[in-house]
């Protein structure tokens, strides 16, 4: 699974403070074009600095979007969160599917030139699970043979399942079955070229020399603390031909109006607006929404405050909060949650959060706003609890979205059931609510879940029983035993029990779903085939046509 970081992060998009931003100091309307009718650079942006460009040392969303226009791995995803070969052509499964075998290309080659090779992956994931690497990334080889045994330092790190039969067959094998294992190697699990990482030592990645890259682009320019930096076509990809772009030339920009101002007089061709903007600026051309892999939504505490642990209130709060009246508070550009599993999550080639919607359809009563059915429900919940009125507080952070989110959801509740719930808000710095929701010290809290791979498993196995990342602490058996049924590779029963899982989260409103945390920008409307699932853009096929 994702690192704990990210996971407490996901929703500061709301306010347009996370993922992208930037801007250039060369000119659309001034960039060289091409021949052929295509722009040869755009100018793009993103909000912070980048940390690494080492895939084993990224941990910040701005260096990851970088890496995943720079690196390759076996797979990729396309458009739609579809996974497509990357330096695999092909796999195989065995029968009881604990051994992969991957075929690779053999055109495929680093920027350097060298060709990349099966031992290429083997030396990087070697290098990732060793705890001397200290990767924060490790838990995306979770399940690979002795991967987290290795982290841990209680195995050798030959010892990981995965090894080269020459130079282009992988095989790698499992502890326990991974069914979504294409997604994991198409965001993650990078190779390496070994020759580099050892020329350049603990120095790889912290500069855009310090690196090779075998993705579409290299980077260019980026000095370790610079703000603008150029990610240039790679000529050894070996699909370059697919690249249409010679250049995209990025900066830092942390203030959304300066950004916006930047793409008005043409030295941005993005911009990410704030609130505010994406009002205004909502049915200009240019105008664009990106829907991140996120799901906010209440977390109860059932080890702490018994009350949570009826299924009746809980609906009563989930049925009483008008959502499409909260997103025109916090941004449209946001969209109604009716499952757990965001917006970007695929299953077999289909959207999952659409398919489940629809297959459950009998439970989507809980997660729209119906305050006769509310109250109605809160009625029967006080009779079972025995109590007259109930209480609890609401937690969240302290930036201005949240503290319109949870303002919204008190008076909501307030004037659903009167003085028979009363709703206190207590707003944090993140970092004190972060501590408080790992030490079970809340009764409800606002946040969000973003998921690095788009499979449902990577969101539904958050909520398992004794999950540390289930921080209400909610346990069920039908639905532990419906996650872990998903883990089989016969496709039918895997999709049957994810359906299963993610029917029983709404049905019994084990958290309740508010919303899927989207983006603002103005993109121009000559940027064309941007690729985005979820997180960060691919450029691998974008391109830009002449005005």
């Amino acid at each position: 699974m994702r690192n704990f970081k990210k996971i407490l992060t996901a929703t500061v998009a709301v306010s347009g403070a996370f993922l992208l931003a930037a801007c250039s100091k060369t000119s659309t309307k001034t960039a060289s074009t091409s021949s052929s009718g295509y722009e040869k650079s755009i100018n793009w942006m993103t909000t912070s600095e980048l940390e690494s460009l080492d895939p084993a040392k990224a941990d910040d969303t701005a260096s990851e979007e970088q890496i995943a226009n720079t690196y390759e791995g076996l797979y990729r995803l396309g458009k739609n969160s579809k996974t497509i070969p990357g330096v695999a052509t092909r796999s195989e499964t065995s029968k009881d599917g604990l051994t992969w075998t991957f075929y690779l290309r053999k055109n495929a080659k680093w920027s350097n030139g060298d060709p990349v090779t099966a031992e290429d992956f083997v030396y990087a994931w070697r290098r990732q699970v060793d705890p001397k690497t200290a990767s924060s990334q490790v838990n995306n080889y979770e399940g690979i043979k002795n991967a987290i045994a290795i982290s841990e330092g209680k195995k050798k790190v030959s010892s990981l399942g995965v090894k080269a039969v020459g130079k282009y067959k992988l095989v790698v094998t499992f502890e326990k079955k991974i069914p979504y294992f294409k997604v994991v190697t198409a965001i993650s699990l990078k190779p390496l070229d070994s020759k580099a990482v050892k020329k350049y030592g603990k120095r790889y990645g912290t500069k855009s020399a310090y690196a090779v890259y075998n993705g579409p682009f290299k980077s260019v320019g980026w000095t370790g603390s610079n703000l603008t930096w150029k990610l240039v076509k790679n000529p050894y990809y070996w699909d370059k031909k697919a690249v249409k772009l010679q250049t995209i030339n990025y900066s830092v920009q942390k203030t959304p109006s300066t950004d916006y101002n930047l793409y008005q007089t043409g030295k941005l061709d993005a911009a990410l607006l704030d609130t505010q903007a994406a009002k205004s600026m909502k049915n200009k051309k240019g105008y664009r929404v990106l829907t991140l892999g996120n799901t906010t939504y209440l977390c109860y505490n059932y080890k702490k405050k018994k009350i949570f642990r009826n299924a009746n209130l809980r609906r009563a709060i989930s049925m009483a909060i008008n959502r499409k009246q909260l997103l025109s508070t916090i941004g449209t550009y946001n969209t109604q949650a009716k499952t757990f599993s965001a917006t970007n999550v695929v299953l077999d080639g289909q959207n999952f959060a659409k398919e489940a919607e629809s297959a459950n359809s009998s439970v989507n009563k809980y997660v729209e706003y119906n305050l006769k059915s509310a109250r109605s429900y809160f009625k029967k919940a006080l009779k079972e609890l025995g109590v007259k009125k109930v209480s609890f507080t609401l937690m969240a952070d302290d930036d201005d979205s949240y503290k319109k989110q949870t303002e919204f959801i008190q008076s909501a509740l307030t004037e659903a059931f009167g003085s028979q719930m009363k709703v206190s808000v207590s707003n944090l710095p993140k970092t004190t609510r972060v501590s408080r929701q790992i030490a079970n010290n809340f009764d409800v809290v606002l946040g969000g879940l973003t998921s690095d791979f788009p499979d449902p498993y990577h969101f539904l196995a958050y909520m398992q029983s004794g999950q540390t990342y289930n921080f209400g602490k909610w346990s069920n058996k039908e639905y532990d035993k419906a996650v872990q049924a998903s883990l089989t590779m016969d496709k039918t029963k895997r999709r049957k029990a994810l359906l299963k899982a993610e029917k029983i989260l709404v049905d019994q409103e084990a958290i309740s779903p508010l919303y899927h945390a989207g983006q603002a920008w103005m993109i121009r409307p000559n940027i064309k085939n941007l690729v985005f699932n979820g997180e960060y853009p691919d450029f691998k096929t974008t391109y830009a046509v002449k005005n």
